[in-house]
């Protein structure tokens, strides 16, 4: 998995990857000047309480840190990409979506090539959202109406079928049901390291009395802390890190049995049985369940 420092006030344009010298614009908005002589430099300065963008991200693009004025959905019709935001890693396979509060600095990386169909909320509209970042469900009606919304022109008619269908995906959204797709990453102390490691080593069975061992302190102390910093315990940690490092493999078409391999899972049942408990559903039926 990709590291990112997420800097508060970073409003960086792009953003160079150490392996990867190419690099990613964090916006392709064009301005462009209305009917009326309105000049329209940024998303913020459309004049709709609902904006919708729709583009194609490659495999290990990645994009700076930087925050947007406006609430924002950032959903991938296809592929599977991680959002860094508010200290944790989440993870958007296909019908699933990452809600970006206003402000909220955040940063992505592309796993699998995907397709964006992002929606912007005016501040305004957006009572009732969560107000921290969360991973939601994209039912099939949701994913038809953001489908046909970004085909809308950038100034729709707020009082016509375009305006009321906008209305009803912020109905919906406001009832999406959550889903489990994130990791929270610790951000000091030994459990850091730990992290970091088992996030590049995923097999790793190492146990929090061998790391306290190696690190000098006590496995007591790694444990508060884990559960401080994340809310979860070790073993909750390493298995949610294992689950989304599993999503990646398997959008990229890797034999489960071989994911559960590389997981460190003693056999392809034992890996099926912790993926359906975490998700509702096996490793082999959740994309073309999705």
């Amino acid at each position: 998995m990709s590291h990112f420092k997420m800097d508060s006030k970073c409003r960086i344009h792009t953003y160079m990857t150490k392996n990867n010298a190419n690099t990613t614009l964090v916006s392709t908005f064009k301005p462009f000047t209305t009917d009326t002589g309105t000049e329209i430099r940024r998303l913020e300065d459309i004049p709709r309480d609902m904006t919708f963008k729709q583009g194609v991200r490659r495999k290990g693009m990645e994009v700076a840190p930087h925050t947007h004025q406006l609430g924002q959905l950032l959903y991938a019709s296809s592929g599977i990409m991680q959002v860094m935001a508010e200290g944790a890693i989440w993870i958007t396979p296909p019908q699933r979506a990452v809600w970006i509060p206003p402000g909220t600095v955040h940063a992505l990386k592309v796993i699998h090539t995907v397709t964006l169909r992002n929606v912007y909320f005016a501040p305004r509209i957006i009572s009732g959202l969560p107000a921290s970042c969360q991973v939601m469900a994209i039912t099939p009606l949701m994913r038809e109406l953001i489908a046909e919304a970004v085909t809308f022109p950038t100034l729709y008619d707020p009082d016509g079928m375009e305006g009321r269908l906008c209305r009803l995906i912020l109905d919906l959204l406001k009832t999406a049901p959550a889903a489990p797709l994130h990791l929270p990453v610790p951000d000091h102390g030994p459990i850091q390291k730990i992290a970091a490691y088992l996030k590049d080593h995923p097999s790793d069975k190492t146990t929090l009395e061998a790391w306290a061992a190696r690190l000098g302190t006590t496995s007591r102390t790694l444990a508060r802390n884990f559960k401080s910093q994340t809310d979860m315990t070790f073993g909750q940690w390493r298995q949610q890190a294992r689950l989304l490092e599993a999503l990646s493999r398997i959008a990229g078409n890797r034999p489960i049995a071989h994911i559960a391999q590389d997981l460190g899972y003693s056999s392809q049942s034992a890996f099926s049985a912790m993926f359906k408990k975490a998700l509702g559903v096996t490793p082999g039926n959740y994309f073309k369940n999705n």
